[in-house]
């Protein structure tokens, strides 16, 4: 065995991959980062099952050293660098990135989810057939395809168009419409081989849907389940569709088997045992994590959902009937899932849950009556997006529950229990003033912490259990703890317990101040919640305490204390809980949550500025009516203005215009009409020099005054121009 070690060592490989921050590329880099150069050359039935601990210590470094080398290519630099990868490049020139192909042994591209890399590795598989003469060793291209090259591929029999494809049918293979590019890459991949396999070595897997691994393809129909937002899962179409399928870390096996038996074989098909429908695989899904219940639509209303594109609707709604015998014949795979989904569905859940850190978180909240239980249990499932489980809320919601399943005609056995057990409450609810014993309540809230929301999720246990043996009855029943890790009830105990407290007399009168309306019809009338606090003081007193329970499983509950009715300690509470919680285990914020967050921020800033504009139109406008109501009013006081001036000038002319018309004019007209007679040299000079003789009218008059002046000029224009006149 030393020997084979050895050897593996010295065929250490580097190993380029596409687009690494993708799901198939990176489950594939981390698998191949995990396993040794040449392992599936040993048959696992071989092995030594009696070699001693300290050789297999001795050999461990040379395994070490024999293991693949990843590099790859990424969207950006800004995603987080994976551990099991040694180089990272982006935003390579082509030349740059043949540089860095021609350094590795084998170059693997997947072109399963990203379409645009079509385009990459047809250039990347060409530029490597043209440098082959320069290649420093042998080296070997894997394109990672797609099953979807054979939906329109005919039977091989007409008369039994049932009988499974294999990969010896892969010359016949008809590729759906949407990838046509898809197999005009593979037949590429498949003729370059051809030449100098010994020197540049190609091949093409046909791969199924991948699933595994926090999901892909599949995920939407995971995540509607495990949210459980929906009361039925869909089904697009009848379902009834065969859909080929392989687990991720199935895929990276073959893909390993492929780089250490560098078989002569170029064409592969990678799909699991299993035949299942759609159907089977989403009834499967929502039994395991959601509801359980599914409901067949349309299938065009696959094509309203966001969350898949036009390649994975295709790839959906595939019906093909196919096998992978080579690998059963030629290949050692320690199968993850050989059976498929369907038949694995529990450790497919598990890894989804695990991979995307979808964990359930368990709290309960306790404490005296008025505390402020329920405000913090609310501000914590809003934060963690969890459920609130609150006793009195549980009960009513069951006794519905009990009354809608009575009232359905298609479940008979559900039916009766359900109307023997609705039956039971009442009747104990009857006999106790409306109370329930124990012993319903703690079936009625175990039920409730079983379902697949809390299950999920996870859940803020609201002030219940009130004593020690309550708790034991609820989490343990008659196992004790040490039991607990291969019982059920492991998974509905809380991991986190914080006990908020506050002084009896800080309680007493947050409870008086109360308005009567908010007392009316509950607990907390007065004389109510003081019996309520003296029985939650005394229960707190005993040997065995609610507290001394969670101590016992080594949960050791968080004290918190109340000392104002001021929102700043609740908030000093949210914050000490999230503290000791830590970071949510949920989906989170999703695109569409943002999307609409946007959407709604974009209308409302919208708004505002619609406000505001119409505001500033109307303030606008106003300033304008009032300037017109301004301009008018001035307008009318010009008017006036001016009447009262002229009616003054008139006033104050009326007497000159008197002395001129009855004293001045006659005499002007004399003097006209004596000076057109004489025609004189100088009219002018005449005029005034007749005036002054004849009336002894003063000179300085004359000059000074403009009507005589201008009739002067008047009459030297017409004597001028017009002597005879």
């Amino acid at each position: 065995m030393a020997d084979k070690t050895g050897e593996m060592a010295q065929n250490t490989r580097r190993v380029f991959i596409n687009d690494i921050g993708n799901y198939t590329s990176k489950n594939i880099a981390r698998f191949l980062d995990s396993c040794v150069v040449g392992a599936s050359l040993v048959d696992p039935g071989e092995a030594d099952v009696e070699e001693d601990d300290d050789r297999l210590h001795d050999e461990q470094p040379k395994l070490k050293s024999a293991t693949f080398q990843i590099v790859g290519t990424v969207s950006s630099q800004t995603e987080e660098k994976c551990s099991f990868i040694a180089e990272e490049y982006s935003n390579l020139k082509r030349e740059d990135l043949l540089h860095h192909l021609m350094k590795c042994d084998v170059v693997i591209y997947d072109i399963t989810q990203n379409a645009d890399q079509i385009d990459e590795a047809q250039w990347a598989v060409s530029a490597l057939y043209e440098e082959m003469d320069q290649f420093s060793g042998p080296k070997m291209f894997i394109l990672v395809s797609t099953i979807m090259t054979w939906t329109m591929t005919k039977p091989a029999d007409k008369d039994n168009p049932e009988i499974p494809f294999t990969e010896e049918h892969y010359r016949r293979r008809k590729a759906h419409p949407n990838f046509h590019d898809h197999i005009g890459l593979e037949k590429l991949v498949v003729k370059l081989g051809k030449t100098k396999s010994s020197q540049f070595s190609t091949y093409v897997v046909a791969s199924g849907l991948q699933y595994g691994m926090g999901e892909h393809i599949f995920h939407l129909f995971f995540k509607m389940s495990w949210l459980g937002e929906v009361s039925q899962v869909p089904i697009f179409g009848d379902g009834s569709n065969i859909i080929p399928t392989i687990h991720i870390n199935d895929l990276a096996g073959i893909i390993q088997n492929i780089i250490d038996h560098t078989p002569k074989s170029q064409y592969f098909v990678a799909v699991d045992d299993s035949k299942n429908t759609m159907e089977d695989i989403i009834k499967a899904v929502t039994l395991v994590l959601g509801p359980g219940k599914t409901q067949n639509v349309s299938k065009e209303e696959i094509y309203l959902t966001r969350d898949l594109m036009q390649t994975d609707i295709d790839s959906l709604l595939v019906n093909l009937c196919i096998e992978a015998t080579y690998l059963k014949e030629n290949f050692n795979i320690q199968w993850v899932s050989e059976t498929g989904m369907v038949e694995n569905i529990e450790q497919i859940t598990e890894e989804y849950k695990q991979t995307r850190g979808l964990l359930p978180l368990r709290i309960c909240i306790l404490g005296p009556p008025a505390v402020g239980k329920s405000t913090i249990a609310e501000r914590i499932c809003k934060h963690y997006k969890l459920h609130h489980v609150k006793l009195k809320e549980t009960i009513t919601e069951t006794l519905e529950n009990l009354e809608s399943c009575v009232g359905m005609e298609d479940e008979e056995n559900d039916q009766s229990e359900a109307q023997e057990f609705l039956d039971t409450l009442k009747e104990n609810m009857n006999q106790n003033g409306g109370r329930l014993d124990d012993q319903y309540v703690i079936r009625i809230m175990r039920d409730k912490l079983r379902t697949k929301p809390c299950m999920n999720q996870g859940f803020v246990l609201d002030g219940f259990p009130k004593t020690y043996e309550q708790a034991k009855e609820l989490f343990t029943g008659d196992e004790e703890p040490e039991d607990l890790q291969s019982k059920h009830e492991k998974k509905i105990i809380p991991e986190f317990v914080f006990f908020v407290d506050a002084t009896d007399v800080f309680l007493k009168t947050r409870v008086l101040n109360l308005p009567e309306t908010a007392v009316e019809g509950t607990s907390y009338t007065p004389e109510q919640f003081l019996r309520r606090l003296a029985n939650f003081r005394e229960r707190n007193v005993e040997d065995e305490t609610l507290l001394n329970y969670f101590e016992d499983l080594e949960i050791h509950p968080e004290h918190l204390e109340i000392t104002s009715n001021d929102d700043s300690e609740y908030l000093l509470i949210i914050e000490k809980v999230c503290k000791k919680v830590g970071k949510p285990k949920n989906y989170g914020i999703v695109l569409e949550e943002v999307e609409e967050g946007e959407r709604r921020q974009a209308e409302q800033q919208l708004k505002e500025r619609a406000a505001q504009r119409a505001e500033a139109e109307r303030r606008e406008e106003e300033e304008a009516q009032q300037r017109d109501k301004c301009w008018g009013e001035w307008n009318q006081q010009l008017v006036e203005v001016k009447r009262q001036e002229h009616d003054l000038l008139e006033s104050q002319s009326e007497l000159l215009r008197n002395y001129l018309m009855k004293d001045v004019m006659p005499t002007l007209t004399q003097g006209l009409i004596e000076c057109c007679r004489i025609r004189p040299d100088d009219p002018i000079d005449f005029l005034v020099g007749h005036l002054n003789n004849t009336y002894k009218i003063n000179l300085f008059f004359w000059k000074n005054c403009k009507i005589v002046a201008l009739c002067i000029f008047q009459a030297e224009y017409l004597l001028k121009n017009n002597p005879e006149g």
